[in-house]
This record gives structure tokens, sequence and C-alpha cells, in this order.
């Protein structure tokens, strides 16, 4: 009885494709969520990896060419109004609010410095917004994405002692597939959630790694800023 029960065993399709397509409605509507999540997941880490990886470029090339020593009213008006890069854009804000606080005969308006400031917070603050843009997907992939295969797990093996009960059989050949594909609902949910809670953790680094970054190019700016002010 024992080899009959080994050898049905054997002759079931214990395949990925075999085990999705015997599973459930509901728990096959599990998984396509899960896989839809999953690329969604994948598809927003490798689209911040080329982001970060652009932005820190742009940065360093933008620094070299700031403290190259040409006057920063020459790179100004290089850049013009269209600035390509994060760190260019913080600078055009800065340099914009300047020429905005003077006088038509020179004079500073009082308050410029405050005002280049904020103009320049104001610009961070969009960048660090564009940054972190798709990163709250992964945190909620992450954090769901388990409990999904798991409602899908709990669902297919509710439905598989189901069968074994109109079965009235708990041999082996009975009781594995449906287990099986249970299963494969909580290996999908992991499958989804571990990259998306790796890489999250990953990426939320980086971009406070660059945001700081540009305040503390925006601090050293106003600095600069602040000295022609003293002179003025």
């Amino acid at each position: 009885m024992e080899t009959e029960t080994l050898a049905l065993a054997q002759e079931i399709d214990f395949s990925m494709w075999s085990l999705f397509m015997r599973a459930t409605f509901t728990v096959k509507l599990v998984m396509i969520v899960l896989l839809i999540a999953s690329f969604w997941a994948w598809a927003v880490i490798i689209q911040k990896l080329i982001d970060y990886r652009r932005a820190r470029r742009e940065a360093q090339m933008f620094d070299m060419a700031f403290w190259s020593g040409e006057p920063l009213d020459d790179l100004y008006r290089k850049i013009g109004d269209t600035p390509r890069s994060p760190t260019e854009r913080v600078f055009v804000s800065g340099m914009t609010e300047w020429e905005r606080s003077h006088h038509d005969d020179g004079r500073l308006i009082a308050g410029a410095q405050s005002r280049i400031d904020r103009s320049m917070d104001v610009a961070i603050a969009k960048e660090a917004e564009d940054l972190q843009k798709g990163l709250p997907l992964l945190a909620t992939v992450g954090s769901t994405a388990p409990f999904i295969g798991l409602f899908g797990t709990v669902w297919g093996i509710m439905h598989a002692f189901v069968e074994i009960a109109k079965a009235q059989n708990t041999n082996l050949a009975v009781v594995a597939p449906g287990i099986a594909e249970a299963l494969l609902a909580t290996g999908l949910g992991l499958l989804a959630a571990i990259p998306a809670v790796i890489f999250y953790n990953k990426l939320s680094a980086d971009s406070d790694r660059i945001v700081a970054g540009y305040e503390a190019f925006a601090d050293e700016f106003a600095t600069i800023l602040s000295r022609q002010l003293d002179r003025s």
C-alpha cells in the first residue's frame, strides 16, 4: 500500500505551472497579485538605481565646475533657465533669488540672505521628493506581501482539507498536491517581500546621502553669498 502511494505521488506534476493551474481561483488571484507586485517592485528598484547613479554623477560634474574658479555669474549664465541636474537647479534657485534681491541701482534689498536660503531649501525639498518617489511602494510590498501570501496559503490548506474530507483518504497522493499549492503562495509572498525590504533600506539610505550632498552644497553656496552680502 505504501509503495502504491509513493508511486501515485511521483506521477503528480509538482512544477510551478502545474501547482498554479491546480490552485483554486482565490489562490490563483493571490499568486497573480504577488507576481505583479514583485515585477513592479523590481521595476522601481532598477529605475531608482539608475536615477541615483545619474544624480551622483551629475552632482560630481557640477561640483567640478562650481569649484573650478569660474565666476559664479558666468556659470549661472552658462546654465541658463534650463538646469539639467538637481544640483544645478539648487544653484540656479539661489542665484535667481540673489539677482532679484538687488535694486536697479545695485543696492541690496533687506532680507536677501534668508530669501536665498529659503529658495534653495524649496529646491532641495523638490529634489528630495523626486528621489523618494517609488520608495513607498517598496515599503508597501515589503510589509504586505508576506501576509497576502499567508492568506493564500491558509485558503489553499483549507480547500485541501475539504478535498481530503470529501475523498475520505489521507494518503500522500491526496494530501501533497493541495499542501504544495498552498505553500506556493507563501513562497511567492516572500519572493516579493525580501528584495523589496532590502532595497527599500538601501535606496532610502542612498537618497538621504544624496540629499545631504545637496544640503551641504547649499550651505557652502550660502556662505559664499553671505560674504558677498557682507561686503556689500
